[in-house]
């Protein structure tokens, strides 16, 4: 069973570790990784400006979820899966969380900058392909950039 529950600041470290690891699951290497990490660092802060779970399975974190107000919208800032939990519903258990969130803050649309091995989750799950957003910490690089209506 999946248990999802607020993060609380001494998990940033551990959580920006798992968001790490499931990045690498794709076959990115040390380098880009490290491109990576500032993108993917969580920080104590953000847990007053931002909504952010964590998923837990038999005790043990296993995902993590971000979502941000951005205007009329909200922004998909990170869901990450331990790789060893992939497959197993805890990305769709974020991914619902992640919507009531967007809806709790009264976002019109969940935006979503998806990795490219991620837009085909996030597109069976609902979400619509709009176009393609610069990424954060790779230049010259495009994500794939998705919308999931709220309404």
């Amino acid at each position: 069973m999946i248990h999802l529950r607020p993060a609380v600041g001494r998990e940033c470290p551990a959580l920006t570790e798992l968001c790490l690891r499931s990045k690498a699951h794709w076959g990115y290497d040390a380098a880009f990784l490290a491109a990576c990490r500032e993108e993917l660092t969580l920080r104590p802060a953000e847990l007053a400006t931002t909504r952010l779970a964590v998923a837990e399975r038999d005790g043990a974190v296993v995902g993590v979820v971000q979502v941000g107000r951005a205007g009329a919208d909200a922004d998909l800032l990170k869901l990450f899966v331990a790789p060893e939990a992939m497959g197993a519903g805890v990305g769709r258990a974020l991914f619902d969380w992640a919507v009531a969130a967007a809806r709790d803050l009264g976002a019109a649309r969940l935006l979503i900058e998806a990795d490219p091995d991620a837009a085909p989750f996030y597109e069976r799950l609902g979400a619509r392909r709009i176009g393609t957003a610069p990424s954060g910490s790779i230049p010259g690089r495009a994500l794939p950039f998705l919308e999931q209506a709220l309404s």
